[in-house]
């Protein structure tokens, strides 16, 4: 495929969502729930999905099982305009699955993936001649710790993508994503040990502060650039309040000191938190992509996670064009002054109508 930006190799599953979320936060407890909405979600299709939505050509590379959420996933990742050409379907591992439970405004989701179609994937990947093409090709190959997580294979294969030699720009992203659950029963230091090998193998780093405190022992960000000299990029996300990114070759129109830009997060009104962090990084990769400086990086990123924020599905689509790159440009003081709802983007100090902006 001529042209393609963005490879994301990982898991996607279907989602069963509580109908309730749809108008309240607090749904109680899952054996009192009668009525779910399909849907599907996973990281690396979310990131992909927003990649394209922001105009970035992207494909995902996975394995789904032969069964009916399988073909539901595909279909779907497929009609958000998304490569799926070297998807392949195992014809006996299943599809992994994931519920939403919600209450006291608390999103838990229930996982069933062992021995999930995707726990199969592995370095042979790489021979598989339409997975080769598409990272041929590719000026960006986005990867997280929760394929890591799914099988050796699966380890083996992000130390076989993280070794690749780089084709000219092309860069390798990871993104923590640190899931307890898949990692239960590993030794602590051993644990930490594996993680930070992958992640400072890759040319961009994402880590939320709260996850790298728990698994890396430190969300200080020159602490974690110390722990990770290798990747050229990395960013910190703190919650509700910024993200900071450290970049060593920084880009023109870097306006921070020595290559470290903090922005602040948007005041959002959350409906539901899962998927804001894939949409963050579709927004920081597609920026970095597209040659913007740190800043407008960051606020990419905090757009597209405001947008999943306030919707009950793990993506959401961007502000249209205009009215993103008069956000993009705004002043630090417009940009405090932006408040996100599911009923839109309100921006007081910001001349001309946001609503229907081309």
């Amino acid at each position: 495929m001529a042209g393609l930006s963005a490879v994301c190799v990982g898991e996607s599953m279907a989602v069963l969502v509580p109908a309730a979320l749809r108008s309240t936060k607090n749904t109680g407890p899952m054996e009192d729930v009668a009525t779910f909405h399909r849907g599907m979600g996973g990281a690396e299709s979310n990131v992909a999905r927003g990649l394209v939505s922001l105009g970035v050509p992207a494909a995902w590379v996975s394995r789904v099982g032969d069964d009916a959420f399988g073909r539901y996933v595909l279909a779907s990742v497929a009609a958000a305009g998304v490569d799926t050409s070297a998807v392949a379907v195992d014809p006996v591992r299943p599809t992994g699955l994931y519920v939403k439970e919600t209450a006291g405004g608390v999103t838990i989701p229930r996982y069933y993936r062992s021995g999930s179609a995707a726990s199969a994937l592995g370095p042979g990947l790489l021979d598989d001649p339409a997975a080769a093409r598409l990272l041929e090709a590719a000026d960006l190959v986005h990867l997280s710790g929760i394929t890591a997580a799914l099988s050796d294979d699966c380890l083996a294969l992000l130390d076989a993508l993280l070794a690749r030699p780089r084709r000219g720009q092309s860069v390798v992203s990871f993104d923590l994503n640190w899931r307890p659950s898949l990692w239960r029963g590993r030794d602590p230091g051993l644990l930490r040990r594996l993680l930070l090998r992958l992640l400072d193998a890759a040319d961009i780093v994402l880590v939320g502060s709260d996850e790298a405190a728990e698994v890396l022992g430190t969300g200080d960000p020159a602490e974690l650039r110390e722990l990770l000299p290798g990747p050229d990029t990395i960013v910190v996300k703190d919650g509700a309040r910024a993200a900071i990114a450290l970049c060593r070759t920084a880009p023109e129109g870097v306006d921070g000191v020595d290559g470290v830009v903090s922005e602040p997060a948007l005041a959002v009104e959350v409906v539901e938190p899962m998927g804001a962090g894939d949409a963050f990084a579709a927004g920081f990769l597609a920026g970095t992509l597209r040659g913007l400086g740190l800043r407008e990086r960051l606020r990419l990123g905090h757009l597209m996670a405001a947008g999943t924020l306030v919707v009950p599905d793990d993506h959401a689509p961007p502000p249209p064009p205009g009215l993103r790159a008069r956000l993009l440009a705004c002043s630090p003081e417009q940009w405090a002054r932006i408040r996100v709802s599911a009923a839109g983007i309100d921006c007081p100090g910001l001349a001309g109508p946001l609503d229907g902006d081309s």
